[in-house]
């Protein structure tokens, strides 16, 4: 089956030093971009993150700090990988909950401006989950009736993961070949940042989801308490929810202008 797509998509998978979205790095990056016309161009990347790597993730991935000690750094990388995704939506396993936060964090260390507002985010593993509840691995063997032989090797990991997806829209009615409708079902709820810090309400407005401001209106609080919004910017928040918080701010500034 081709996936009926109106953009590139760029299913990608990272491993990394840790799942600290703040804190870890990329120890290897690899991307598949499938194109409306079903042309495919894969892409792997090994990273030095600039920091040990434990041995307890390199047990998981064997991505060893040899093997990335004469690699170039995300720094240098970023531009590279921004161009090859920067028209396309995403698609990866646990990616809107892990990959792509993370991958936001790396670019916007790196001064890429990266966001998601141009594009739609496929998280497969969300899918399995709504409708199986299991892991990669054995999603690979449920869809594709395949063994994931090289399971924690980002290329393995990205290539199984587009395999997944279109077995699914084979296995399911009621699944929509249609990036939109998939990216809407694999998202849980609606944050306005990667992490979660923010979200959306009913009306479509952001609030804060945590703290002794959960629930409220994230204008409102940095209206009534200008502090806070400094507090945030320098306390132990994601980038890029450091970078939503802001926009919001500049834009209910602006607004009070007009």
């Amino acid at each position: 089956m081709q996936l009926k797509l109106t953009n590139p998509i760029c299913f990608f998978d990272l491993e990394t030093t840790g799942v600290n979205i703040s804190h870890d790095r990329i120890v290897e990056i690899s991307i598949l971009k499938v194109f409306p016309n079903g042309t495919e161009e894969s892409k792997t990347w090994l990273v030095n993150p600039e920091m040990e790597i434990p041995s307890e993730v390199i047990a998981i991935h064997g991505v060893t700090n040899e093997k990335v000690a004469n690699e170039p750094t995300f720094k240098i990388l970023a531009k590279e990988i921004y161009n090859m995704i920067k028209d396309s939506d995403l698609g990866g396993f646990n990616s809107n909950r892990f990959d792509i936060p993370l991958l936001a964090e790396e670019m916007l260390r790196a001064g890429v401006d990266f966001d998601m507002k141009n594009r739609v985010a496929i998280d497969v593993q969300t899918i399995f989950h709504k409708k199986e509840k299991r892991t990669l691995t054995a999603a690979y063997k449920f869809y594709c009736n395949k063994d994931l032989d090289e399971a924690h090797s980002a290329e393995a990991d990205t290539n199984a993961t587009y395999q997944v997806l279109k077995a699914q829209l084979e296995h399911y009615d009621d699944l929509e070949n249609d990036t939109k409708f998939l990216a809407d079902y694999s998202s849980h709820k609606k944050f306005a940042d990667f992490a979660g810090f923010i979200v959306y309400n009913k009306d479509g407005v952001e609030c804060f989801s945590f703290g002794k401001h959960k629930g409220k209106l994230v204008t409102e609080v940095l209206e009534k308490e200008p502090s806070y919004f400094g507090w945030l910017l320098n306390a132990d928040f994601p980038l890029y929810t450091k970078k939503v918080l802001t926009a919001i701010k500049l834009r209910a500034f602006n607004n009070k202008l007009s």
